[in-house]
């Protein structure tokens, strides 16, 4: 860690002593971890990772979308996360695993930027007219509560009025971009990370987490953003 470390996790406080103080708990407490890392991208000092673990012989089971920035001696000094429940029951496509690979590395820039024009225009704008514009038709969808194809993710967007209030990050390697953003869902706001994977500049599958945003009161740091 950097000589500073600024904390965005929902109970873990600020600075490298709250790290420390949180985590030597958390070891306590869960003797056993099985902590597997999905997928992982790298854009410029920020670094995304995407997470599976299982704590206790499955006691508790967890989803993380993390994202950490570095100085220029590449210590980590911020992090945000996400963390939601892994579920019991799972759909057509795990809400985490599938084949990961690194492509099209030279349209990184690209790719980010249509993903951004997404976020702007549907998903802020609310121009739902122009989801295919973005959205293959045949979209893989690892999301749970909503079913394959492009079509379905328009019907659950429309269906729970999704509005993302503002995008904090985007970034992005090759064929994958992700956001992290404040997302208002069937009237509840949440602080909400998408994967993305593309391909022929359309958006073929999609990933997300997301984790109530907690009250001010409930806060240890700053918050999540």
């Amino acid at each position: 860690m950097g000589a500073s470390y600024t904390q965005h996790s929902t109970g873990v406080p600020d600075e490298k002593e709250g790290f420390a103080a949180f985590f030597a708990d958390f070891f306590k407490r869960n003797p056993k971890r099985e902590i597997t890392i999905v997928r992982a991208i790298e854009d410029r000092n920020f670094v995304f990772v995407h997470v599976h673990q299982k704590l206790n012989d499955g006691e508790a089971e967890w989803v993380t979308a993390d994202i950490f920035r570095s100085d220029d001696k590449g210590r980590i000094v911020e992090h945000w996360d996400v963390i939601d429940a892994y579920p019991k029951t799972i759909g057509d496509f795990d809400p985490i695993y599938a084949d990961f690979a690194l492509t099209d590395l030279d349209k990184t820039e690209d790719n980010k930027k249509i993903v951004r024009r997404f976020l702007v225009d549907v998903l802020q704008n609310g121009e739902i007219e122009k989801f295919d514009d973005y959205v293959a038709a045949d979209l893989i969808q690892h999301n749970q509560e909503i079913a394959q194809g492009g079509a379905a993710y328009k019907d659950y967007l429309v269906e729970n009025q999704v509005t993302y209030d503002f995008v904090f990050k985007v970034m992005g390697q090759g064929n994958y971009v992700v956001a992290y953003s404040k997302v208002w869902i069937a009237g509840q706001d949440y602080a909400h990370f998408d994967i993305y994977r593309l391909k022929d500049r359309l958006i073929v599958e999609h990933w997300d987490n997301k984790e109530v945003m907690p009250d001010k009161k409930d806060l240890a740091n700053l918050g999540k953003f």
